[in-house]
């Protein structure tokens, strides 16, 4: 991914851009033949020579040309006809970005496997399910693995949405008018690099487009840090129900020999707040004055590189630290019975109302019991079967059926298929 965005890639890319339009113009006519032809048998450029011109220049796209023509006879003159700067450096932006999102792809449709695969795994790894930090009811780790199988999905729909609308080039001159070009040129440049020709523009591509794909980027790593967020959840000691692999010979602590921390992903965690901050630089990009100004393109030249690096890098990592994760159902099991039987309360709540209680009646009836069973560290049922307006109403096989998990998870080869995994 790095390679993408180092400057001989991106020297090579502008190289392809002034080459592509001058084969355009030799179709219109317009340059000789031979010189396009000597034109891609002479033209380089060198990164240091390029440094060395723009030194003196201040400008990047002049440094550029004028080092390739260095390189070339009389064809020279063709270096760069009728172009802008920007119709460069933005179509060069597109193919890179193109390039890109090809490796993004795999990354995703890797994440997404690695996913599918744990959670069928986990299918049916019964544990307690956790609304606000405190025990609600039993649910399966690949649930939880599913509901994020099924986010990614939604992520990767986001993401081609907006890598074709960043898969874009534009050569349409200094204010997008054609004043110096011919129309041809663009969609000549666009199709041969298989990006598409954006309909209308400035001098540069609309930000808007880069904003979004930003904002997709984003959110997939939001969506991981999501995730990761929940490993760390489950690692505290006092919860043990999974922990990320620790190697032989790792270490947790300088201090504390004991320790074994979930590094990985903490770490997923802080690249994401650093991709979430180059979103918002990427929506203050979008305001630029007029035709265009020159604000967004140092921020661009720091946002776009370390975003897609960061994570393609993030997804390698989160996807391993996934793959070899260590499970403990003995610990989820064990977890769910800390709450006292609580966990089951709803279930006696309808099954009281099934034999003609009311809800506020059998809440009233209900709530104390838990407040006791939980202040007092008693188990929940016994105090149910000594009350008689209970046992009257509900049998030894009813508290059996109510206090059984399976119960809750009767659901989970339909909730599989749903998201689509069988």
């Amino acid at each position: 991914m790095a390679a993408i965005w180092n400057d001989e890639r991106k020297y090579q890319c502008w190289l392809e851009v002034e080459l592509a339009a001058d084969e355009a113009w030799s179709k219109l006519g317009h340059i000789p033949a031979e010189d396009v032809e000597k034109l891609h048998q002479h033209a380089k450029f060198n990164v240091e020579r390029i440094q060395e011109i723009e030194a003196v220049t201040h400008h990047d796209v002049i440094a550029f040309t004028r080092c390739v023509s260095e390189s070339l006879g009389s064809e020279k003159k063709w270096v760069h006809y009728g172009l802008t700067s920007t119709d460069v450096v933005d179509t060069a932006y597109g193919y890179q970005l193109k390039q890109v999102n090809e490796i993004l792809r795999q990354d995703l449709a890797d994440f997404k496997a690695i996913v599918a695969r744990q959670a069928i795994k986990y299918k049916n790894t019964v544990m307690m399910g956790r609304t606000h930090g405190v025990h609600a009811e039993p649910t399966t780790f690949g649930l939880k693995l599913a509901r994020w199988y099924s986010e990614i999905k939604r992520d990767i729909e986001r993401f081609e949405h907006a890598a074709a609308g960043v898969e874009a080039g534009k050569i349409s001159g200094a204010v997008g008018t054609f004043a110096n070009i011919d129309p041809f040129v663009e969609k000549y440049v666009c199709q041969k690099l298989g990006i598409r020709a954006q309909e209308i523009s400035s001098q540069v591509l609309p930000r808007d487009l880069h904003a979004e794909y930003l904002a997709a980027l984003a959110l997939i790593a939001t969506s991981l840090e999501e995730f990761a967020t929940e490993i760390r959840g489950l690692q505290k000691s006092e919860t043990r129900e999974v922990e990320e692999h620790f190697a032989k010979g790792q270490k947790g602590s300088s201090a504390m020999p004991h320790k074994r921390n979930p590094i990985g992903s903490e770490n997923i965690c802080g690249l994401a707040r650093v991709i979430r901050g180059h979103m918002i630089t990427a929506y203050e990009d979008v305001s630029l004055w007029h035709e265009r100004d020159i604000s967004h393109s140092s921020a661009e030249r720091i946002i776009l590189p370390d975003t897609t690096i960061l994570l393609d890098y993030m997804l390698h990592r989160f996807g391993k630290i996934l793959d070899t994760l260590t499970v403990f159902p003995e610990n989820m099991k064990r977890n769910m019975g800390r709450t006292f039987g609580l966990i089951y309360s709803g279930r006696v709540l309808l099954k009281l109302i099934d034999k003609g209680m009311s809800r506020e009646a059998a809440y009233d009836l209900i709530q104390p019991k838990t407040a006791q069973s939980w202040d007092e560290q008693v188990q929940f049922r016994p105090l149910l079967e000594k009350d008689p307006q209970i046992t009257s109403r509900l049998s030894a096989a009813d508290l059996d059926d109510a206090f059984d998990y399976h119960w809750h998870l009767r659901r989970v080869d339909e909730i599989f298929q749903r998201v689509g995994l069988e």
